[in-house]
């Protein structure tokens, strides 16, 4: 039971410090509302170096920089649409993970559909060749010849079995 408590333990240990995310305690803001605007914000742009991350979750420097730019807007009196778009004026819309419909991410949304169908076309053109004869030939084979049977059967013989 104290080895299982133990085990328990050591893991809520190494758990927490992944909820908390990389928001370190002098970026945090004073007041909790715009503090809880900020976090909710960071959560939603993306860190451009290791790109697959928010910047609330990233450890790099330039989203240390970006969450307090953030913080920093929220101060200012942005609202939360205008913080966002300011980032988005300067880095561009890759900053957002979830980037707006618009014709230069088109391909964006639109390659899952792409491949989709890329796909589904692929598999029936396979299904469809797979299920013909190639050309010229026969739908039944051909009967073997007398000669044919006879090598056939000397082929298979086993040793020490005799010719028929």
């Amino acid at each position: 039971m104290i080895r299982l408590l133990a085990l328990l333990a050591l893991l809520a240990g190494g758990l927490f410090p992944m909820l908390a995310g990389a928001v370190e305690p002098r970026e945090r803001l004073a007041d909790p509302a715009l503090e809880a605007r900020a976090r909710a914000l960071s959560g939603q742009l993306r860190c451009l170096v290791c790109q697959n991350e928010s910047i609330d979750e990233s450890n790099a420097a330039l989203a240390h920089d970006l969450r307090v730019l953030l913080r920093q807007r929220l101060l200012a009196g942005d609202s939360d649409a205008a913080a966002t778009q300011y980032l988005v004026d300067r880095y561009g819309s890759f900053v957002l993970l979830k980037p707006p419909f618009e014709p230069a991410t088109l391909l964006l949304w639109a390659t899952p559909a792409l491949l989709l169908a890329a796909g589904g076309a692929g598999t029936l053109v396979w299904l469809r060749r797979r299920n013909r004869l190639p050309q010229g030939a026969a739908a039944a084979p051909e009967p073997l010849t007398e000669a044919e049977r006879t090598r056939l059967a000397e082929l298979t013989r086993g040793p020490g079995e005799r010719a028929p």
